[in-house]
């Protein structure tokens, strides 16, 4: 279905937002520049839409000096243009899951007929198709089905015991790990966080130290999302240590440690420390060999593919461009690996391409994106920006067909 710019909608970039902010704090560019540490030309070629404000460790540099949050400057989050059916459709479905999000630790009040229903088999049903949903980005479907689990689950976790109340916990922590995904694909950043604090408590109620260890991965990632890396390194630390010491042989303490290793590097990155994100990518390249091939364990995907496809992420992060093409030339998808990191690594794909100067294969890395997760790819502050200073100066054919449908033109 084709799709046509909604008038009056923000064609803002991060630039024009960043130069707002910084006029509201009666700030001169170049005070900017002398607290983040930029120069005085790179703060005007941000602001004036003639370089890209994407990655988030320069978002988050003049967040931190503005006393803003990063969405702020981003812009999320986003809504639709109004012939996107689907990604309507997934937005509207935002407000139940904040909804049951808030019930947490409420006395859920089940009417006789909510206790007669619990049946732990069937929830695990509906977990397991929840998590599909989340892996195939199916973020309209997402929407339609997680308020009515999740209320479901609250109930057995309330009229449960023993060991059937820590599996239906267990149950319930992936649940709110899927609205946690929904939520932050569709930029509601604050929704989200609360999700992400429901995962960490659910979590604790299992007794199963893996399960808890996994939802401080999503816990990290929380104070990485807003630069807070002391903290986010702290969380990274104590579950490695913890991981350590248990010398779990299992495959699932395998996977954690490496997927740990891996957040240890992103947040090296966008704490511009190259040196030990490169030296985390490969501990995490290490576990991925000791466990042989690609597994699940806690939805984390982690494995070989997944070690390869953050080797391109990473350089990503630094704005080193022809070093992430490199490794992407390197990179082969089992075709069976999800929709969800398919699409993840073709947006990272896309921003090394427009790194290194490649502009058509960023376009065409972007296209392949949004053809695999078109809501996700829509909604995704890199593409957004990048995507927006492509048009600015070089307007023509599929590239402002993608705008529009973006909903930066």
């Amino acid at each position: 279905m084709p799709h046509y710019a909604d008038t009056g909608g923000s064609t803002e970039s991060n630039g024009q937002r960043l130069a707002r902010i910084r006029a509201r704090r009666r700030w001169t560019q170049q005070r900017l520049a002398t607290e983040t540490g930029y120069s005085l030309a790179a703060v005007k070629a941000f602001e004036q839409g003639r370089r890209s404000l994407d990655r988030s460790a320069v978002v988050l540099a003049f967040a931190k000096a503005l006393d803003c949050h990063p969405t702020e400057i981003t812009g999320g989050p986003y809504t639709p243009v109004s012939s996107d059916s689907e990604g309507q459709a997934a937005v509207a479905s935002v407000a139940a899951v904040r909804r049951a999000l808030l019930r947490h630790g409420r006395p859920t009040r089940p009417a006789e007929h909510e206790v007669a229903a619990v049946d732990l088999s069937e929830l695990h049903k509906r977990v397991d198709q929840a998590n599909g949903h989340r892996q195939a980005v199916a973020l309209a479907k997402s929407g339609e089905t997680l308020p009515a689990l999740l209320r479901d689950l609250q109930v057995a976790c309330e009229v449960s015991e023993g060991d059937q109340r820590r599996e239906a916990y267990g149950l319930l922590t992936s649940a709110y790990e899927c609205a946690m995904q929904y939520l932050y694909k569709l930029g509601r950043t604050s929704d989200a966080t609360l999700a992400t604090e429901r995962v960490v408590w659910s979590a604790r109620e299992t007794g199963d130290p893996l399960r808890i260890l996994a939802s401080q991965w999503y816990d990290a990632g929380e104070f990485l999302s807003i630069g807070e890396h002391d903290e986010a390194g702290a969380i990274i630390d104590d579950a490695l240590t913890e991981l350590g010491t248990v010398r779990d042989p299992r495959p699932e303490a395998v996977s954690l440690r490496g997927a740990f290793h891996l957040k240890a590097a992103l947040n090296s990155a966008r704490a511009a420390d190259p040196q030990v994100a490169e030296q985390h990518w490969e501990k995490a390249k290490t576990a991925a060999e000791e466990l042989g091939s690609d597994h699940n364990h806690y939805q984390l995907q982690f494995g070989p593919t997944n070690v390869a496809i953050w080797g391109v992420s990473l350089p990503v992060e630094l704005g080193r461009g022809r070093v992430a093409v490199d490794r992407a030339d390197k990179v082969r998808l089992p075709s069976q690996f999800s929709p969800e990191r398919h699409s993840h690594y073709f947006i990272d794909v896309g921003r090394a391409y427009f790194y290194n100067g490649q502009r058509e294969q960023a376009l065409g890395a972007f296209l392949r994106a949004e053809r695999l997760a078109p809501q996700a790819t829509r909604m995704h502050v890199g593409v957004r920006e990048t995507v927006g200073i492509m048009i600015r100066t070089q307007k023509r054919g599929e590239l402002v067909e993608l705008g529009i449908r973006l909903g930066v033109v």
